[in-house]
């Protein structure tokens, strides 16, 4: 009993057109990441604050753009984003409620 092995492999030509959406992704990424640079090292320290923040909310953003793409959640149904969304939106709520507490009782405790 002899098992014949057959190897064909079957060239595919590049999809065009997924290659150009690859691209077109890095492009906006790096982009992103651009902006995070230029207002993390151009915007004045004493605008503190400000740097922060449009930091932040510029890496949301980002971070919202590569699961959507990467994770491909952009495609899934919207019941599965807002049950991914709103937990997520809590749990910011949250961390920013203990660290505005936090900076509270630190204040009553050696600041007065």
């Amino acid at each position: 009993m002899h098992a014949e092995e057959t190897t064909h492999v079957q060239v595919q030509a590049p999809d065009k057109a997924k290659i150009r959406k690859i691209w077109v992704t890095a492009g906006i990424l790096a982009v992103i990441t651009a902006l995070e640079f230029l207002v993390a090292f151009t915007i004045p320290l004493e605008m503190e604050v400000t740097r922060i923040t449009i930091f932040v909310g510029m890496t949301i953003v980002k971070a919202f753009y590569i699961v959507g793409e990467f994770m491909h959640l952009k495609y899934e149904v919207k019941v599965l984003i807002w049950s991914i969304l709103i937990p997520m939106i809590f749990i910011v709520w949250m961390l920013v409620a203990f660290v505005y507490e936090g900076m509270s009782i630190f204040d009553d405790r050696y600041l007065n």
